[in-house]
């Protein structure tokens, strides 16, 4: 199940490629910053490392705008950025979030990127998402009953429907409880991006594009 802080942040790769990106232009304005079409083009080749597929450049424009209410957000607190170990460790989970190394290899140079821009795409995804959840995870509570309700009308069935004896309630309680708290961080990051977005002076040059 993805959730909403793995697919907002879908890291902002502006400048990591080669200087052979041929054209560039503005894409939108946000206050006194600009995105570029080449930082749509960059995250568009990472979804599709990730995903073997990308978004509309409107709906990836959206998620960039998003990062930067996000980055500019945790750079003014001097919000603390990942350590080489939690980058190193991301970058395991999603080596083997293929089935091999050299499934991973081929997806990584058909995309496009080197490990340098990869590596620098985590840590900036790491950046943004250990903000959202500093920043949101102290107002999230889950109460037993949402717990048990879960576990009754969400957890067992998905786990029957793929063939599997689900765990008890008590195995599953930890990782359970992880999920509900996740789905309420997004819930708060969507309710305050969406309030943020209208304070700020956003200018959408991309054809197709939407405020």
């Amino acid at each position: 199940m993805r959730v909403f802080l793995v697919s907002l942040l879908m890291v902002n790769a502006a400048g990591l490629l080669a200087s052979q990106e041929i054209v560039d232009r503005i894409a939108a304005r946000v206050e006194n910053d600009i995105i570029l079409l080449s930082d749509i083009r960059v995250l568009s080749r990472y979804q599709r490392f990730l995903d073997g597929k990308s978004e509309a450049d409107a709906h990836i424009l959206d998620r960039l705008i998003d990062q930067w209410m996000v980055r500019t957000e945790a750079d003014v607190s001097r919000f603390p950025h990942p350590s080489d170990a939690e980058i190193d460790g991301a970058l395991e989970r999603l080596r083997k979030s293929f089935s091999s190394a050299e499934q991973y290899e081929a997806s990584r140079k058909q995309s496009g990127l080197s490990d340098s821009q990869v590596r620098g795409m985590l840590a900036s995804q790491l950046y943004l998402s250990n903000y959202l959840d500093s920043r949101f995870r102290p107002a999230v509570q889950v109460d037993p009953p949402a717990i048990e309700d879960f576990y009754r009308n969400t957890f067992v069935p998905q786990a029957k429907a793929g063939g599997q004896e689900p765990p008890s309630l008590d195995a599953a309680h930890d990782l359970i409880q992880e999920a509900l708290v996740q789905r309420g961080i997004n819930e708060q990051s969507e309710k305050w991006l969406r309030e943020s977005r209208t304070r700020l002076h956003i200018d959408i040059l991309l054809e197709g594009g939407s405020k």
